[in-house]
């Protein structure tokens, strides 16, 4: 028989093991070795098999262990000490306490999944992974985030491998209790709630659960509670589960519920609500909604609301394809928000902010990138060719502009160096190199020894075989609980063998079986007598996404052979847990998408964390950090004449890289058995990587970059009642009234002899119409650069020409508008040889816009 609902009783802890309990109840320990050790010892099985959380331990262990334990002077001693350990960690002041000037007394971040514990599965894939990495980095740095998103109750999926090779899906239904979490309550004791109005006089309630990440609170809302309808209890049932409806009503309660429960924790503790808003990719764009329906309240128009939430806004865009931005009908947004939802907000000005009313966009629809850039005044991709990317796909939203103009830019992830880095390698620099921090640590010392390096990857490499040959046997052991597991498993992979590792989400762009484009060639590839290879491939596909199912088959299928069979396998159901041994354990990542689809692919990132190099096509992150020593860039046919010959070209590039330059420079060892040059690439990785690709940097860039002008920004609009909001708003009304009386009438130049050399200085003269706006109100500008194909202006700079005169006067005119020309001048040194071509154009001129571009208002000489 089967339960009707499961829950989670927990021991008792006696009051000299109290430290115990508040190790568990903070996440810290989902990063910090040393207070993963200590639950380790408790109880080693129990640890196993409730794969490493401490909450489910500790419900999990004998009453007479514990009882044990107590009686232990040292072991009390040893939790006490970490106790103290938290304690410090979660009170010293620590790199952001030490900023000099403006900074944010709180960011708010909101994103629709958080990666932080395997122990917590509410992430489906990088994204999540992203988010949760952020929150442990600020919680290092001492950064004053709070993070917000959502409580579903099957988190995102579980996974298993049929016996045809087909992925199969499943729900289990977690429970909060036995999670660690806990419920936020009033001051009366009772769990605080959010609600929202809906259409037909509905409302959606909320329950807000908080987890602790080291210093950081993150908020999570649930519906399946008493006071919905049925129908609305499910809200919150799945990640990225339901129709357009459901996800409407899923995005409507991060963005706006997700306000809401701040401003809960805010009137509890006594706490301003945060100056900037992060929204981490479209999901949570409702957020700035909520925010402009509160400032409408307290006395502004929507427009000057909209200057005050701009100014303390960042979006980030996560997708480099149309297609992975949500969009909703338009009828159905205007649906929700012709209610009591948001108080004084017209239903015409939201529908405005997510319309695609730009060329080759789509009147019937509601784009939630669209309506985030729209509402924040600054924002990133998250490498340097996904900044360029977003600048053209979104290019529509600032026409006239070139895409180098369009305001956003970049800021490449990282990841979280103690989550991802294993904790063998972590002991190698703090016994050799005095320091436990990996990414700090002197990876070119003499104080490690190659042969020291190269044993650490050899168990790193054993433990990953070992864990793949245990996940293989008991998938076996839940698909046929009345069978013996093959005897070849306790043969799959060999931990001397080159391994390669894949994993991610599939989509098809991410091409997981690009490796079989030629069977035969890999066959002889994976069986080579002297220098054999070995794959790990693990990910799942979105239950919709059939193709990408029929690609995890095609591989499944292929890795059933018996013939390579134990060199290549496919691990169900990729998660934290399994990826914290895969990363760690393979000395190769493989990663071959189409350029440039993938965004940034942080994976790579993680493998590099522990000296695994990289054979990457040069997209996302790789693309800016390949130096030719850590790693081989696979070159990538974007001349080819379709995607099959694509997937055939680059298919052979990769073959001939593993037989030629991967596979040699890992077997080719000297008389003591090391790869001297391998670990001189090892070396390097670490050396020159670990700071950079670790979370801690994408934090601080944050931080300075776009936290920090994001705050003073919002200072700024706020004080004295919101005097510059409502003074911009009227400016921006202005502009935009008056610019078709802009142009570009007439442009001179002169300065120079008739073959311009380096140094000399092009004398430019500019006459520019202004109609009823004032010199005041714009910036003209000379845009130079390196000419190229069409007179197009590449590694364009500006210089902005100097205070006018009235055309025809050598007198200064005055600063009221007329509708005389004004003349504009300045110079522009020639720094550079080579082709140079110059223009001059018009753009608003603001000490509170953060972009020339921001109005998307442009004059240019044509």
């Amino acid at each position: 028989m089967k339960a009707i609902r499961r829950f989670t009783v927990r021991s008792v802890l006696p009051e000299s093991l109290s430290a115990l309990g508040e190790l568990a109840a903070n996440l810290r320990w989902a990063w910090h070795e040393p207070t993963r050790q200590i639950f380790a010892h408790i109880s080693p099985d129990d640890w196993r098999s409730t794969l490493g959380d401490p909450v489910a331990l500790l419900g999990a262990v004998r009453p007479e262990r514990l009882a044990q334990l107590a009686d232990d002077p040292g072991f009390v001693a040893w939790a006490n000490s970490l106790r103290g350990d938290l304690h410090a960690y979660l009170e010293a002041p620590r790199w952001y306490q030490g900023l000099e000037g403006v900074r944010p007394r709180t960011i708010g971040y909101f994103s629709p999944e958080f990666g932080i514990a395997a122990a917590l599965p509410q992430y489906s894939g990088g994204l999540g992974i992203l988010a949760g990495d952020h929150l442990k980095a600020a919680s290092d740095l001492g950064v004053p985030i709070i993070g917000v998103g959502l409580f579903y109750r099957s988190g995102y999926f579980s996974q298993a491998i049929s016996r045809d090779g087909w992925q199969e899906e499943s729900y289990p239904v977690l429970d909060p209790d036995g999670l660690p979490l806990s419920v936020l309550r009033l001051a009366d004791g009772t769990p605080a709630q959010i609600v929202l109005a809906l259409p037909d006089d509905r409302a959606l309630y909320a329950r807000i659960w908080q987890a602790q990440v080291g210093r950081v609170r993150l908020l999570m809302l649930d519906t399946d509670i008493p006071d919905n309808d049925d129908d609305l209890r499910s809200v919150t049932d799945r990640l990225y589960g339901g129709g357009g409806e459901h996800r409407l009503l899923q995005e409507l309660l991060l963005g706006v519920g997700g306000v809401r429960a701040l401003e809960v924790v805010s009137e509890l503790t006594d706490q301003p609500m945060p100056e900037v808003f992060h929204t981490n990719e479209g999901h949570a764009g409702f957020l700035g909604l909520e925010r402009i329906s509160h400032l409408i309240g307290g006395g502004l128009s929507f427009d000057e609301a909209l200057e005050v939430v701009r100014a303390g806004t960042v979006f980030t865009t996560h997708t480099p394809v149309p297609a992975g931005i949500d969009r909703f009908d338009r009828s159905l947004v205007e649906r929700y928000f012709s209610t009591d939802m948001l108080p004084g907000l017209d239903v015409g000005d939201v529908l405005a902010l997510g319309a695609e009313d730009y060329e080759g966009g789509s009147p019937d629809m509601f784009n939630m990138a669209v309506m985030g850039l729209r509402l924040a005044q600054r924002a990133n991709g998250v490498s340097v060719l996904h900044g360029e990317v977003s600048r053209g796909m979104f290019s529509g939203l600032w026409p006239g502009f070139d895409r180098a103009d369009v305001p956003i830019t970049s800021v490449t992830n990282g990841v979280h160096a103690p989550t991802w880095t294993d904790p063998l390698l972590q002991e190698l620099a703090r016994t050799k190199l005095g320091t436990g921090h990996t990414t700090a640590a002197d990876w070119t010392s003499e104080a490690v020894t190659d042969a020291e390096l190269w044993a650490v990857r050899g168990d790193m490499r054993r433990q990953l075989v070992h864990d793949a040959r245990r996940r293989v046997t008991e998938a076996w052991r839940r698909q046929n609980p009345d069978s013996i597991p093959p005897a070849w498993y306790q043969g799959l992979l060999d931990p001397t063998v080159l391994t390669i590792g894949f994993a991610r989400r599939v989509p098809t762009y991410k091409r997981l079986t690009l490796m079989l484009h030629d069977p035969e060639r890999l066959k002889s590839i994976l069986l080579n007598p002297e220098r054999p290879i070995q794959f790990v491939v693990a990910g799942k596909s979105h239950p919709a996404d059939e193709e990408g199912k029929r690609l995890i088959q095609k591989l499944v299928h292929f890795a059933s052979d018996p013939e390579v069979r134990h060199r290549i396998v496919f691990l169900p159901n990729y998660d934290i847990g399994m990826a914290q041994l895969l990363y760690p354990g393979t000395d190769v990542w493989l990663n071959n998408p189409l350029r440039p689809l993938e965004a940034c692919g942080t994976s790579g990132m993680k493998a590099a964390l522990n000296g695994g190099l990289n054979l990457s096509i040069l997209d996302g992150w790789w693309n800016e950090y390949f130096d030719g020593e850590n790693g081989w860039a696979i070159p990538t046919a974007d001349s080819a004449g379709d995607a099959s010959e694509r997937d055939a070209l680059e298919a052979e590039a990769l073959y001939d890289l593993l037989e030629n330059q991967v596979a040699p420079r890992f077997y080719d060892r000297d008389a003591d058995g090391i790869p001297t040059h391998w670990m001189q690439s090892i070396r390097h990785t670490l050396a020159t990587l670990s700071p950079e690709l670790s979370a801690e940097r994408m934090v601080r860039e944050y931080v300075q970059r776009l936290y920090v002008p994001a705050a003073a920004a919002e200072r700024a609009m706020t004080v004295d009642d919101h005097e510059a909001a409502r003074a911009l708003s009227e400016w921006k009304h202005r502009i935009e009234d008056a610019w078709g009386g802009v142009a570009v009438v007439h442009v001179e130049s002169g300065g120079l002899d008739d073959t311009p050399q380096v140094g000399d200085e092009l004398h430019v003269r500019a006459h520019i119409q202004l109609g009823a706006l004032s010199p005041a109100d714009v910036a003209v500008e000379v845009v130079y650069g390196h000419a190229v194909h069409g007179d197009d202006i590449s590694e364009a700079a500006t210089v902005e020409l100097s205070t006018p005169h009235t055309a025809g006067s050598d007198a200064d005119g005055d600063s009221g508008a007329g509708s005389a020309d004004r003349v504009y001048s300045g110079t522009v040194a020639l720094a550079k040889s080579g082709s140079f071509g110059y223009t001059v154009r018009v753009v608003p001129k603001h000490a509170h816009l953060a972009s020339p571009a921001e109005l998307g208002l442009i004059a240019v000489a044509h």
